[in-house]
């Protein structure tokens, strides 16, 4: 709980809580401009509420994602945080496949001299395009 009390977090209770506080306001004097007869402040009622709960919400979040990072296992022990939960669900993941430079370059001599282009460019920064030589591989 400590770690909410340093001088950023307090800085966020203090937007928060002022924020929630301004847009309720701003929420009641649309609803009393809605109730002295201006129809389009009834839309501003019911907004300005909707954007504190969306204020409290967020702070809801950071707060839980605070506590969770600071403090991620203090309810297992010593013992149980050294063997993995047999009911956690297991994540499978497909492996990925890299083409390799050569395959790419074999299946497409234009990708092979735009990439030499690029490369080119890479290694001379002051460079104009027009001063490219042409490709290596002698493709033009």
């Amino acid at each position: 709980m400590r770690a909410l009390w340093t001088p950023a977090w307090i800085a966020r209770h203090v937007v928060a809580l002022v924020l929630i506080v301004g847009f309720l306001g701003l929420g009641w004097w649309q609803f009393t401009r809605a109730s002295g007869g201006n129809k389009l402040s009834w839309g501003y009622t019911f907004e300005w509420p909707l954007f504190a709960l969306f204020v409290g919400f967020l702070w809801f979040r950071e707060v839980q994602q605070e506590l969770k990072t600071r403090n991620p296992a203090s309810s297992r022990t010593e013992e149980e945080s050294a063997t993995p939960d047999p009911a956690a669900p297991v994540t499978v993941r497909r492996p990925v496949r890299a083409v390799s430079r050569q395959a790419v370059a074999a299946a497409d001599p234009e990708l092979e001299a735009y990439n030499d282009y690029l490369a080119w460019l890479g290694a001379h920064p002051g460079a104009r395009p027009s001063d490219y030589p042409g490709p290596k591989s002698g493709i033009k």
